[in-house]
């Protein structure tokens, strides 16, 4: 009886215990273009075997650009870089046959829009109709 109840046991740990496993990467990026001077979230999901979909970040990942420098998934493109794109690579820590490599191209023209400060939009008045009651 023992044998058996320690067989069963076995064999349900044994079931939890399989992993799923990286099936393969893609890049989902946010934007077309990396902006210079300040970090770009580089969005990476994995495919498992079972169909789930899933982010991926450093634990599972080893980012590497041909410029710049990666904290997490952020690549911090410096304001000085002159390029016209950088190399974005990104390999399974699991297994490295899991990998994907993408140009992506800096952003030419930089943003000449001066946003309000918050204290601007706070003194600003509400432009939102009130429900009525009634």
């Amino acid at each position: 009886m023992k044998a058996y109840l320690s067989f069963i046991l076995l064999l349900v740990v044994s079931i939890k215990v399989s992993a799923q496993k990286l099936d393969s990467i893609y890049f989902n990026l946010y934007t077309d273009s990396l902006k210079k001077g300040t970090f770009n979230y580089i969005n990476v999901e994995g495919r498992y075997n079972n169909g789930r979909y899933l982010p991926l970040g450093k634990k599972e990942l080893k980012f590497s650009a041909s410029s710049g420098y990666f904290e997490g998934n952020s690549l911090f493109v410096d304001s000085s870089f002159k390029g016209d794109k950088i190399l974005v690579k990104a390999t399974s820590l699991q297994d490295s046959s899991l990998h994907l490599q993408r140009y992506i191209y800096i952003k030419r023209h930089e943003s000449t829009e001066v946003l309000p400060t918050m204290n601007e939009v706070l003194q600003t008045p509400s432009t939102r109709k009130k429900p009525r009651r009634g």
